[in-house]
C-alpha cells in the first residue's frame, strides 16, 4: 500500500473546505444593470353638480326693485368639486291660465350678473357651499302692454362651472 503523503492530504482538505465553503470566502459575481419601464393609473370621472336656488323670489312687476337670487348646490360625486362660478339665465315663462292674452317671454326679464362668482370646492352631498350675487328684475317696456305676464312663472336655468 502506498503511503499518501501529508502535502497531498493539506491540499484535499483545503479543495474539499473551499468547496463547501467552511474554510474559505466564497467569490459571488453578478452585473449591474439600468432599464425602464412603464405603467398606467386611472382618473376617475366627475358627474355634475346641481345648483338648487334656495331663495323665495315673488312680486316680480313693472317697477319692482330687483330680488336676489341664491342657493346651494347638490354634489352627487363621491369626494368634492371644485366650482368657479354659476350662471343664471330665464330659459322659459310660462303664462298663468288666467293671465289676458298678449306675449310674456324671457324678454320681460333680466337677470345680472353673470356670471357669480364661487371659487370653492364643494363637499359631497345635498345642501352644500353656496352661490349668491345675481339678481333677476322685470323689464318695464314703456311702450307695451306687459298684462300678459301677469301672475306669469318664469324658468331659471342655473349652469355650474
Amino acid at each position: 500500500m502506498r503511503k499518501i503523503s501529508k502535502r497531498k492530504v493539506a491540499a484535499t482538505i483545503a479543495i474539499t473546505a473551499i468547496l463547501i465553503g467552511g474554510g474559505g470566502a466564497a467569490a459571488i459575481a453578478y452585473w449591474d444593470a439600468g432599464g425602464t419601464g412603464s405603467g398606467t393609473a386611472l382618473t376617475g370621472t366627475v358627474a355634475g353638480i346641481q345648483a338648487v336656488q334656495t331663495s323665495t323670489i315673488g312680486g316680480i312687476a313693472p317697477g319692482s326693485a330687483p330680488q336676489v337670487l341664491s342657493g346651494n348646490f347638490t354634489n352627487s360625486n363621491s369626494g368634492p368639486v371644485w366650482v368657479t362660478s354659476v350662471t343664471a339665465a330665464v330659459s322659459s315663462v310660462a303664462k298663468s291660465g288666467t293671465a289676458p292674452s298678449g306675449t310674456c317671454d324671457s324678454t320681460d326679464y333680466t337677470v345680472s350678473p353673470a356670471p357669480m362668482l364661487v371659487g370653492a370646492e364643494i363637499a359631497s352631498g345635498t345642501a352644500k357651499g353656496a352661490w349668491t350675487g345675481a339678481t333677476i328684475v322685470f323689464n318695464d317696456k314703456a311702450t307695451t302692454n306687459q298684462d300678459a305676464c301677469k301672475g306669469a312663472t318664469v324658468t331659471i336655468t342655473y349652469t355650474v362651472n
